[in-house]
């Protein structure tokens, strides 16, 4: 009963969340943190399709993140009458050919060499945007300063900026739920289990492999958009960084990769714990962020490689099994 029901009932908070801190004297806080949370599951959704089905681990994520921050900001600065928003789809197909470029040969090979690949090209893209002005260089580039329509996404409160990450979180949940249970996502995980075997038994692992990739980075995309909507700038660190790339490994681990709901349940426990530390440590606490993840990479290996999602479930199945 509780497997068929848990999802509805985290639906439910989610959607409530804001209202229900609203009468909190840290409202504000709260619903920012609530919308951080939700971009944050995006980005592991969008990372645990290639990374968690297929078992193919990226830890460049950042380039297809910054991608998605960098275009729409770029489209503003150069022609200031268009809205950002406009720039979205831009920046999911420069994601796209980023992916392709990396996947047509890096799949060709066994082994750590796409994982190389992409870590590679990401800092090589942080350090190409670092040096180049159009781009802002090391300052970054920001978007419109105040809201000149609902087209410019800029709104006073987190809360409009939750429900619309709110949305796009259902409809990446909702592409991997379909493709769970589609051909394609056998073929993942038939991939992740063993690509030799796989492959005997008639899988395209190369092309389901640049598929996964594909679609991973076009959403991936999409949160770095959503993401420059929100804050309205971003920079080389913050749109390219590595810390972007191993925050959606460590949320996809921790709630459980290749696992539907994984990566919003790692995020419900990572992002407000990070909050925390940068609330009560100050600038000191974006330090802790990189102990904290390093800690965590460590418990998971040792203890529990599956996720949180994976304990639960074999202690479900144990009391269950005793009752």
């Amino acid at each position: 009963m509780s497997a068929r029901w848990g999802p509805f009932f985290l639906w439910v908070a989610l959607l409530v969340f804001p209202a229900v801190v609203e009468a909190s004297a840290s409202a504000t806080f709260y619903q920012d943190v609530g919308a951080n949370l939700i971009l944050a599951a995006i980005g592991a959704s969008a990372w645990n399709i290639v990374g968690g089905y297929a078992g193919q681990v990226s830890v460049g994520h950042a380039m297809f993140f910054g991608a998605g921050a960098y275009v729409p900001l770029l489209i503003y600065n150069i022609w200031p009458d268009v809205p950002p928003l406009v720039g979205l789809p831009l920046g999911i197909a420069v994601a796209v050919l980023i992916a392709v470029g990396i996947g047509t040969p890096s799949f060709r090979l066994t082994g750590h060499y796409f994982s190389m690949a992409t870590i590679a090209v990401a800092e090589l893209l942080r350090l190409v945007v670092g040096n180049w002005d159009l781009l802002g260089a090391a300052i970054g580039i920001q978007g419109p300063a105040t809201p000149r329509g609902w087209w410019d996404l800029i709104f006073r409160s987190s809360m409009p900026y939750y429900y619309i990450f709110l949305a796009v979180l259902a409809l990446t949940l909702g592409l991997t739920y379909a493709m769970e249970r589609s051909r394609f996502g056998y073929y993942l995980r038939a991939i992740r289990a063993g690509e030799r075997a796989a492959r005997s038994l008639g899988v395209p692992v190369r092309r389901t492999k640049l598929k996964a990739l594909m679609l991973s980075a076009a959403l991936t995309a999409t949160a770095g958009s959503l993401y420059a909507f929100k804050v309205g700038f971003v920079n080389p660190e913050s749109g390219l960084g590595i810390l972007v790339s191993v925050q959606m490994i460590i949320i996809a681990a921790l709630g459980g990769a290749g696992t539907l709901y994984g990566p919003l349940i790692g995020a419900i426990i990572l992002i407000p714990l990070q909050s925390a530390t940068n609330s009560w440590f100050g600038g000191g606490g974006s330090g802790l962020t990189f102990i904290l993840y390093g800690g965590i990479i460590v418990i998971l290996a040792r203890f529990e490689p599956g996720g949180l999602l994976e304990l639960w479930r074999r202690i479900s199945a144990r009391v269950f099994h005793a009752a």
